[in-house]
């Protein structure tokens, strides 16, 4: 088992191809996951990608894209281990702890740039969105 397994779950009130977008744009991964270099291994499209994962951490990641109702729900998942082994228990769960914060906010600052305050009930508006 992985020493870091992060799992996260968001909604965003739009559709997954909107999301899809912007974690497929390489040029945004630096910016979610700085100390994390990305290997791309599987391409889904609308459904979500799949990284292997080098740097402060090896292992893999995926965002897996789920259309719920008017939108996607966010499927988060890291597994992966330090390059270095944690020396005390607590350390590893501050890790833990770090990326799954760090993960809420991708999700929320997507939430807040994709929705663009999208009132409840109204379609989200077109074009691209500033992630």
């Amino acid at each position: 088992m992985p020493a870091v397994d992060v799992v996260d779950e968001t909604f965003l009130a739009v559709p997954p191809s909107m999301v899809a977008a912007v974690f497929a744009d390489p040029v945004n991964w630096p910016r979610f996951w700085p100390d994390l270099r990305l290997s791309l291994y599987a391409d889904r499209g609308a459904e979500g990608l799949r990284w292997t994962v080098r740097g402060g951490l090896v292992g893999t990641m995926e965002v897996w894209l789920e259309p719920v109702l008017d939108g996607t729900l966010v499927h988060y998942f890291l597994r992966a281990d330090p390059v270095e082994p944690f020396r005390r228990p607590r350390d590893r769960v501050a890790a833990v702890r770090r990326r799954h914060l760090a993960a809420k906010a991708i999700a929320f600052g997507l939430k807040s740039s994709l929705e663009r305050g999208r009132e409840p009930g109204l379609p989200p508006e077109e074009g691209p969105a500033a992630p």
